[in-house]
């Protein structure tokens, strides 16, 4: 009889230092499990925040060359703006100097001829005379 309670108090010695055991190992492996998790968690994370960054920068350097293209465009219209402003101006000008010129000398034949038209008055009265 001694022997039977021995093996029974030694099975369920045993016993609980296998199901201890056990509930050690299930411990470790959730642990390892949430770690895992925690770490993919984290990856993930890093992986969103860094595409993120990326697609801001990308954003903010098509919005410079955006910018720089619509300054340049402006700039190229401005002086396109001036320069025809410029050509119409000398347009002007000339044809304004050519009007002058042309009345001035409208104006120095119309005298001549008055002129002319005076002296030979002049000399046929002189030749009735």
């Amino acid at each position: 009889m001694k022997k039977v309670i021995l093996g029974s108090i030694l099975m369920v010695a045993l016993s609980v230092s296998f199901v201890s055991c056990r509930e050690a190992a299930d411990k470790a492996k959730d642990a390892t499990e949430a770690a895992a998790d925690a770490a993919t968690d984290a990856a993930d994370t890093a992986k969103d925040v860094a595409g993120d960054a990326a697609e801001a920068a990308t954003d903010a350097a098509g919005n410079a060359v955006d910018s720089a293209k619509d300054a340049a465009g402006n700039a190229i219209d401005a002086t396109k703006d001036a320069a025809n402003g410029a050509v119409d101006a000398a347009k002007d000008a000339a044809g304004n100097a050519v009007d002058a010129t042309k009345g001035a000398a409208t104006d120095a034949a119309d005298k001549a001829k008055d002129a002319a038209g005076a002296a030979a008055d002049k000399v046929k009265d002189a030749v009735k005379h």
